[in-house]
């Protein structure tokens, strides 16, 4: 997670107009740039990443986050709150074009993916529907 990538997270913050609000944005964009780095063929070494992303995190909104519960946000309801905002799609647009709202259904079935497979339990719900829509709305 270099510099680039922070001020980004933390400009996607800024776009909030809430404290929650914006604590949502940079939690989602987090976790869109995670997953959007595990496209990779080269060697991940995931601990020296998890530590990168969790110091961020802490730094940037205090303890009781860390990427774990980020990508975990990321797999329930309350994400679609952030994924349905004009403003929150306007500023990763402005901000982060490396990651193209197009991607987000597939980065987030493949963090659905992730999370059936630790937990057995088959992917479900509000976000999986979110993401079926918008895989064939072409969003």
């Amino acid at each position: 997670m270099d510099q680039a990538m922070q001020e980004r997270a933390l400009a996607m913050a800024r776009a909030g107009m809430t404290s929650a609000e914006a604590v949502g944005f940079f939690r989602v964009t987090l976790g869109l740039f995670y997953l959007a780095g595990l496209m990779t063929e080269e060697t991940l070494d995931f601990k020296k990443i998890d530590r990168q992303y969790n110091r961020f995190i802490y730094r940037s909104i205090g303890g009781g986050h860390s990427i774990a519960s980020v990508l975990q946000f990321m797999s329930g309801e309350k994400v679609l709150h952030v994924l349905r905002s004009e403003r929150f799609l306007a500023a990763l647009g402005e901000h982060c074009p490396h990651v193209p709202v197009e991607s987000i259904p597939f980065l987030l079935s493949l963090n659905l993916g992730v999370a059936k497979d630790i937990s057995g339990i088959d992917a479900v719900g509000p976000v999986a529907d979110w993401i079926e829509l918008n895989k064939t709305a072409g969003a």
